[in-house]
């Protein structure tokens, strides 16, 4: 009797030979926990983007303060995932609020 081999996918593939796909590297890879410490400023078209000044906590840049852009409600004291240090946001130009045109 003839076995019969079942075809593979991809996925299946890979999970085989034990290596990660790229995405799921950029998700796990090296996530570095950051203190929010204070909040600047509200950004974005029409003020949903919250700037805040945060302190990397672990990692490779470990007591870095950072300015970064949020969005979503934030407190001071709260914690983000950060799956990047390198990058800083840039300043908040004018003290226009929610997308005002002046």
């Amino acid at each position: 009797m003839a076995k019969t081999q079942q075809k593979q996918t991809p996925q299946q593939q890979q999970q085989k030979k034990g290596g990660a796909t790229r995405a799921s590297d950029k998700l796990l890879g090296d996530i570095a926990p950051a203190i929010v410490q204070e909040i600047i400023g509200r950004t974005g078209f029409r003020g949903e983007i919250t700037q805040v000044k945060c302190l990397v906590t672990s990692g490779r840049d470990r007591d870095r303060s950072m300015r970064r852009n949020v969005r979503g409600s934030v407190r001071v004291g709260d914690y983000l995932m950060l799956r990047e240090t390198e990058i800083e946001a840039r300043r908040i130009k004018s003290k226009v609020t929610k997308g005002a045109y002046t």
